[in-house]
């Protein structure tokens, strides 16, 4: 729902808006740099003026003078960089929305810079529970439950000696929050719940050997021992060509000096 909301947001600000929208999403307790891009070419103007929601007043900036910051954002304003960029800092949900940047002067009136803002939740932790193990003599099939605070999803994954697939079950989901849920194999053959949205995320993680006895005993072989036996093998086979030279040449000194 959330995303509807935020299209939508964007939709209207672009119909009565007259320079492009930035969207931001940032953290909630994070920072945000509120940007003018091109403010070399600015002359002949009164001030320039950062907006939230077009009405409050974030900071002035008047040519020769220091800026002025609005009683509200004392403390909470940053200026980087000299050409009427701000880094807003802190920002609490009440500090999602529109935030503008305009030139005013003899001709009226121009938008420099114009932002989206949207605070989000960092993401809740996960939890990765395994629900059931079925061995047989050959595989073995692991059922998992991926949890959050507000959600959850179940999958299944099944191992033999040589790989781990999944089989069934869910395989990820966007929760009430908006946030993305997700449980998969990695390159290694361990379970991974990820829990995440554009500022943050969270995982917890189950190692399928654990669980398969079969899929460890081909990971413990694989590669240091398969490449420690590979070792064996050629330096023996070497050794004994080696021995079996030096026992042909000295039979071979017998023969002559008999003859």
């Amino acid at each position: 729902m959330s995303v509807f909301v935020i299209l939508g947001l964007l939709v209207c600000i672009e119909a009565q808006g007259s320079s492009a929208l930035t969207l931001v999403i940032v953290k909630k307790g994070g920072d945000v740099l509120l940007e003018v891009i091109n403010a070399d070419g600015l002359k002949d103007f009164s001030f320039v003026e950062w907006n939230f929601k077009r009405t409050a007043i974030l900071v002035r900036f008047s040519p020769g003078r220091d800026p002025v910051v609005s009683p509200g954002y004392t403390g909470r304003l940053e200026f980087p960089v000299k050409n009427y960029s701000v880094n807003l800092k802190n920002l609490q949900h009440t500090d999602s929305g529109v935030y503008t940047a305009r030139v005013f002067g003899f001709k009226g009136e121009q938008t420099l810079a114009k932002y989206m803002v949207i605070v989000r939740d960092p993401v809740s932790p996960v939890d990765l529970t395994v629900d059931s193990v079925s061995n047989s003599s050959d595989s073995c099939k692991v059922t998992v439950t991926c949890r959050t605070q507000d959600s959850h999803i179940s999958s299944t994954f099944r191992c033999d000696t040589q790989t781990c697939s999944q089989e069934g079950g869910e395989q990820s989901k966007v929760t009430t929050s908006g946030a993305s849920l997700q449980v998969y194999l990695d390159l290694n053959g361990s379970i991974i719940c990820n829990h995440s949205n554009q500022v943050s995320w969270a995982k917890d993680i189950k190692m399928t050997e654990k669980f398969c006895p079969q899929h460890a005993d081909s990971e413990s072989l694989s590669p240091g021992i398969s490449v420690c036996l590979v070792k064996t093998v050629v330096f023996s086979v070497g050794l004994i060509i080696m021995v079996s030279a030096v026992i042909t040449v000295h039979l071979m000194e017998k023969l002559k000096k008999k003859k």
